[in-house]
Order: C-alpha cells, then structure tokens, then sequence
C-alpha cells in the first residue's frame, strides 16, 4: 500500500476514535451525490407573446397612395397659365378597381368650378350612355389626362400634356380599371400614341398599359351634332366595349 494510503486510513481511524471519545457510536452511511440538470423556470411575465405583424390591406395603400397624389396635382404649378387661371384641379372620381375608367381631355368651366370631372350636361349624357350600356352602378372612374381647365376651353398644348403625363399615369395605376374609353379625339391620340382622324380609331381594341382600350366621341361633341350620327357612332363603340367585356349588349 503506498504511503499516502497509509496516511489517509490512519486519518480517518484517528477521526473514528474522536467521534468514539466524544460519544459519537453511530455515523449515517451517505449517499452518493447525483448532479441533476437545473430547471429554469421563466415567470409569465418574462415570456412576451409572439405576434405576427400586421398585414397592410393593399387597397387602403392605394386609397392612401391616391390621395398623397391628389395633394401633388393640387400642389402643382408646371404650367403656369393654367395655375393662374384655374379656380382649381378636378382629380377623379370612381372606386378603385373600376370595371370601366372614362377619360377625356382636361376640366371645363363646370368642372373647373365644382372640382368634379363630367359636369352639367356632357356629364350628364356620359352617364346616360353607361347607364344605357347596363354597366354595374358606381362601378366607373371619371377623370381627365390634363388636371387644370385650360383658359376658355382652349385645347391642351403638347407642354401640358406632357407635364401632366406622369400624374395621369400613376392615377391610372393607382385606380387599376378593367377597361378603359377614351373620349374624344385628343383623349384617344394620347392613350393610343396613333395620329390621325377619331374615324382611324374607332371600331377597334386598342391597349393602354396592359388594360383594353375603346376610343369614342366626346360628350360635348355629341351635344352638339345635329344629325344624331355622333350619337349613332358612340352605341356602336359602346357595343364593343361590351362585346370586348363579354357582357350582353342591349337591344
């Protein structure tokens, strides 16, 4: 036996015979010592809930990405005589995710005055044709590509046009309709980037971004034409809207 062993038996026999001295008869065998793994028990308060974010509904970000250009047309001064004359900018009308968008040149003096587009009796008459085509109620988007009433009703110029070319594109955009009429001949050359006479324009299906186009006369010019040809023109075009919709055109 080595002579630490010695030493520690002589330890433990020399601890026995104290115990012994001091009346100690009886020492308790011990159990091994068993090491277990802590339990951590977080408090209820600790533990924050997992929750999921909130998802954004994608038609008020457009409602709301709408109305922030709403302020930039109101805001806008690219043309100067337009800013200068206007009483002021006549935006749209409609819900998003129109079945139909009806787009014409730019505001009249009604327009101009009650912030609206298709005012008094030309707006009046659109809204007799599309009420004629049996199209579902409120289901239309009523705007203009130039946002301003030019002076006295004067025709657009390539300047404003063009200024106000990225607004009316992100309106169209914003509002995603279905199907799309161009009213007039300068609404229908612009959507169409084709030249020419209404006539060439007329009677077929055109695109602008992705989204089916009918060109057809304006309501003013329909007003006033005395033969009724205008009139009888518009039904046809408004039959291949329908046609183009794959609604039933109306006897």
């Amino acid at each position: 036996m080595a002579d630490g062993s010695i030493d520690l038996v002589q330890q433990v026999r020399s601890h026995l015979e104290s115990l012994r001295a001091a009346g100690v008869l009886f020492v308790p065998r011990g159990e091994a010592l068993v090491h277990a793994p802590l339990r951590v028990v977080a408090k209820q308060a600790d533990v924050a809930p997992v929750v999921a974010p909130e998802q954004e509904d994608p038609l008020e970000t457009r409602q709301r990405e709408l109305e922030v250009l709403r302020a930039e047309v109101a805001a806008c001064d690219k043309c100067s005589e337009l800013f200068a004359t206007r009483l002021q900018t006549v935006f749209g009308t409609g819900p998003l995710d129109a079945e139909v968008a009806f787009v014409g040149e730019a505001p009249g003096s009604g327009e101009d005055a009650q912030g609206e587009p298709f005012v008094g009796k030309s707006g009046h008459l659109l809204r007799r044709i599309i009420a004629a085509c049996q199209l579902p109620a409120s289901r239309e988007y009523l705007f203009n590509i130039i946002k301003c009433r030019p002076p006295k009703n004067r025709p657009t110029t390539t300047t404003e046009c063009a200024n106000c070319r990225d607004f009316f594109r992100r309106q169209f955009d914003l509002v995603k309709p279905k199907y799309v009429v161009a009213l007039g001949l300068t609404a229908s050359k612009l959507l169409t980037q084709k030249g020419g006479a209404l006539s060439g324009l007329r009677g077929q299906v055109h695109e602008y971004r992705g989204v089916p186009l009918v060109c057809t006369h304006h309501p003013n010019d329909i007003e006033n034409d005395e033969t009724g040809q205008l009139k009888r023109e518009t039904w046809d075009d408004m039959k291949l809207l329908l046609r183009t919709m794959g609604r039933e055109v109306p006897k």
